[in-house]
């Protein structure tokens, strides 16, 4: 990372650091969703924050570390999410759908999430595996699935052979595909998946194929 000492502030003005920092993110989530990581440009972001570019690499070190704290904000607003589920008195099977559609709430309320994890992915989770803050964070909703389905198991709801992961995967697939591909799935079958008439169907869609995967008897080898 190159040292840049700080900045004089454009026009003089006391800019608050955290606010400053704050308005850096929330135009460069913007510029990174909309342009990609290659297409994203630091002198657009600085223009559009009526700062400058150099204030940008003071405060984040550049372009990778810029996209990386792009993400680690964007995955911490996804765990906040999380952590207000309750399914406190739930059983299972409620939970479970409960837990699905806040996932599918969250993936509809942030496109730009969805967008960003897309470009992490195509440039290989780089930026995330090395990130030490994404690293420790853990997922408070896989947490709640694990719970979930060891409730599920032992009242006899659940099959056995269930994990945790391939059902997070399972759910976070759809309501991924259901926001990144919408544009082209309307294009080759007319059918916008993001429709809100057609919201309330999808919703209970996704809880419905997650129960019944967790409730399925278990195929013969």
């Amino acid at each position: 990372m190159t040292s840049v000492d700080e900045p004089s502030r454009p026009g003089g003005r006391d800019r608050d650091a955290a606010r400053t920092r704050a308005e850096i993110l929330d135009v460069a989530t913007q510029e990174f969703a909309r342009a990609g990581y290659d297409g994203a440009r630091v002198d657009e972001i600085a223009a559009r924050t009526r700062t400058t570019k150099r204030m940008i690499y003071y405060y984040f070190g550049g372009k990778e570390q810029l996209f990386t704290a792009v993400l680690e904000r964007a995955y911490e607003a996804v765990r906040e999410a999380e952590q207000q589920l309750d399914v406190t008195g739930l059983d299972p099977v409620a939970a479970v759908r409960r837990l699905a559609e806040l996932i599918f709430d969250q993936h509809e309320r942030h496109p730009d999430f969805v967008r960003l994890a897309g470009i992490a992915n195509m440039r290989g989770a780089e930026h995330i595996a090395a990130s030490a803050q994404l690293g420790r964070a853990g997922s408070p909703a896989l947490d709640v699935i694990r719970r979930v389905l060891a409730a599920g198991r032992e009242s006899g709801r659940f099959r056995a052979d269930v994990d945790a992961v391939d059902v997070h995967a399972l759910i976070s697939s759809f309501c991924f595909f259901r926001i990144a591909n919408r544009h082209t799935f309307r294009a080759l079958f007319d059918r916008d998946l993001a429709d809100p008439a057609r919201r309330g169907h999808y919703r209970t869609l996704l809880g419905d194929m997650v129960i019944a995967y967790l409730t399925a008897e278990r195929p013969a080898d």
